[in-house]
């Protein structure tokens, strides 16, 4: 599945979210209008009132309450006597993830809805919809756009496809024309966000909820899901599913059931969150619930509502540390724990899983940046690190004897361009190196020097975002010692 191939939808149960396309495909406003009926303005207090007694909660995988960030716009405006802007972040910079494009192509009017009602009842002064460049979104928004009035002025805002493009204060940084990263300090939107403005920030799926919400009310939208998360979920349903999907389901649905929907075959274990996420066990996944209860009780997490099961014929270990190289090449590079310490836990991480170092090696290195970051990018790595290290020990003791586990990577994790079309990887020719130790102080993040002052990195293929490094690695070396070759 490429990053601009939406893939198919699939409902378990009763249709909300996707109500209306098996009949129509993408809804257009009369079709929208047919599926889900008329919807009004509501009053700041009658929102949050259904906010909080549907206890809706960010989807973009914080899970934040959504009601406690209106709350939280409203109080700012009236203390700071300021308007407010409303914001939709449909960005979805994680690769693994297709729900909100699949909103954004085919339910468009939906999260409009959310947005619009946000707005009246906040006052603001305009709503602005962050949407990734892939072009995945875009046309169809702007087509409802043309279809319809808002409430107040609406525009669209393109940001890169990166993976920390999405967090919130990333986006706020790009509408307000600065660099699409996490600011470097902790900073509340709903105090000072999008020109300076109250801004309430949440994800299109949060918004699409909102929307159905409003015109069914609490009690019958309370009717699917459980007593402690009413409503549905949509889950993104990939890597070895035979029937990739967009799944929505009711809050509290098996997972096994949607593992069976999707054609997914038996595996060593299964990504859920996504990959600030965590790993489960086959096992786990047989007793799982689709609820951030439902999957904290056995070990996972509901995220930003992505599933990946991994194949019997693939490494997981060789599937995960793919995902950590690509996590720290997402980094902004703006603070210690990504710059630094993200590399080198991709670097620990390749050491042991190709039993060249002991698992402690990984941990010590999250618990380096674990707590410390400007944003949760290093806090997420380090728990997809650490989950992927517990859930597939055994495959690890195999890799500890450094032959392996005797399946390769075939790249089901679905990053951008993985498997590498090209992998290479370092060698040194023991005869010709004296230790000069250059080479560590070119490219630090892979190579290290041992006790005795050699060159010592991991026989696993160089990262893509540490190739240039490895470039100048080799040419600076004054004995011709160091090659990079092709990683067969």
């Amino acid at each position: 599945m490429t990053r601009t191939t939406v893939p198919p939808v699939a409902c378990i149960g009763e249709p909300r979210l996707t109500a209306g396309f098996a009949e129509f495909g993408r809804l257009d406003l009369p079709a929208h209008e047919e599926v889900h009926g008329p919807i009004g303005p509501m009053e700041p207090a009658a929102l949050l009132r259904l906010a909080e007694a549907i206890d809706l909660k960010g989807k973009g995988g914080a899970g934040f309450p959504f009601a406690r960030k209106l709350r939280a716009v409203l109080e700012s405006c009236a203390r700071q006597d300021l308007g407010a802007v409303v914001v939709v972040n449909a960005s979805e910079g994680e690769p693994a993830s297709w729900k909100d494009k699949v909103l954004l192509t085919r339910a468009p009017h939906l999260v409009l809805d959310g947005a619009a009602l946000a707005a009246f009842a906040l006052d603001a002064e305009e709503i602005v919809i962050g949407v990734a460049d892939d072009d995945v979104g875009r046309p169809s928004l702007t087509e409802a756009l043309q279809e319809r009035q808002m409430p107040v002025p609406t525009t669209i805002v393109t940001v890169p496809h990166r993976f920390i493009s999405g967090e919130g204060g990333a986006l706020v940084n790009g509408i307000n024309g600065l660099p699409h990263i996490p600011p470097g300090t902790k900073k509340r939107s709903s105090d000072s966000g999008v020109g300076g403005l109250p801004t309430l920030l949440s994800n299109a799926e949060t918004y699409a909820q909102l929307a159905v919400a409003a015109r069914i009310g609490p009690y019958e939208y309370a009717a699917l899901g459980t007593d402690d998360e009413p409503g549905t979920v949509l889950l993104t349903v990939t890597g070895s599913a035979k029937r990739p999907a967009v799944v929505e389901c009711a809050a509290g649905t098996p997972l096994r059931e949607v593992l069976d929907l999707c054609e997914v075959p038996p595996g060593p274990g299964i990504l859920t969150g996504g990959y600030h996420g965590k790993w489960i066990t086959a096992a786990a996944a047989e007793r799982a619930e689709v609820s951030r209860k439902g999957l904290t009780a056995v070990g996972g997490a509901l995220g930003a509502g992505i599933v990946v099961p991994l194949g019997a014929d693939t490494c997981p270990l060789g599937e995960a540390a793919q995902v950590v190289r690509y996590l720290a090449g997402e980094s902004a590079g703006q603070c210690g724990p990504c710059k630094m310490g993200l590399p080198d836990l991709a670097r620990s991480v390749d050491l042991a899983v190709s039993g060249s170092a002991p698992v402690e090696l990984v941990r010590a290195a999250a618990g380096d940046v674990k707590g410390r970051g400007a944003c949760s990018h290093p806090d997420g790595t380090a728990r997809f690190a650490l989950s992927a290290m517990e859930v597939f020990a055994d495959d690890l003791r195999l890799h500890a004897t450094g032959e392996g586990c005797g399946k390769r990577v075939k790249g089901t994790m679905g990053l951008p361009g993985a498997p590498d079309a090209n992998p290479q990887k370092l060698t040194l020719d023991w005869s010709r190196c004296d230790g000069h130790g250059l080479c560590a102080h070119v490219v630090p993040d892979f190579i290290r020097l041992d006790g005795n002052g050699y060159p010592a990195f991991p026989p696993t293929p160089v990262p893509t975002w540490l190739r240039e490094g490895a470039l100048k690695a080799v040419k600076v070396c004054p004995e011709l010692a160091l090659r990079l070759v092709r990683a067969e």
